[in-house]
């Protein structure tokens, strides 16, 4: 599946070239407007890379926290370290299994996406950003030489970004 997104400066650009796609004859059921008083991010489906991150985060912690605190107890059991002499033998185990789980977590932070979180990462958040400044999308979604002809029928309206995409997912 072959995707088109077109960055348009306001409404009234975004709907003549939307009106320029259905009499040139394109499937508009395959063409979408997103901005104000039209399709939001949310209900047209665009990813927020924030969301994604922070499932990713959850995900992995699930695994890498117990995993930490199991490293970090055998650890220190087999060196036989006396680091937290204070908190006897048992205790001093327990707590290097606290900061092995605590290494889980943070292990979870930058392998699970946390990174992505605070620099953000793919086209999405961009075009989110866009959509925030009042500015308008116009998505077309279909085969190759649809997006092809989209294309060509859109560069006359002076977009601001176009920009397309292959799905490879869909398969």
């Amino acid at each position: 599946m072959n995707y088109l997104v077109a960055v348009l400066s306001d409404r009234i650009q975004a709907e003549a070239a939307y009106s320029e796609l259905e009499s040139q004859g394109l499937p508009m059921a395959k063409i979408a407007i997103l901005g104000k008083g039209y399709k939001s991010a949310d209900e047209y489906g665009l990813l927020d890379p924030n969301q994604q991150a922070s499932k990713q985060v959850k995900l992995m912690a699930v695994w890498l926290v117990p995993f930490g605190f199991a490293a970090g107890y055998v650890f220190n059991l087999i060196t036989d370290l006396d680091t937290f002499a204070w908190a006897g033998e048992i205790g001093s185990h327990i707590i290097g299994g606290l900061l092995g789980a605590a290494s889980g977590a943070l292990g979870s932070i930058f392998v699970g996406g946390g990174v992505g979180l605070v620099t953000g990462s793919g086209d999405a958040l961009p075009y989110r950003n866009r959509l925030n400044a009042g500015k308008y999308l116009l998505v077309v979604k279909g085969s190759e030489a649809l997006t092809r002809q989209a294309t060509t029928i859109l560069r006359q309206f002076e977009p601001e970004n176009i920009q397309g995409y292959v799905d490879t997912s869909e398969a």
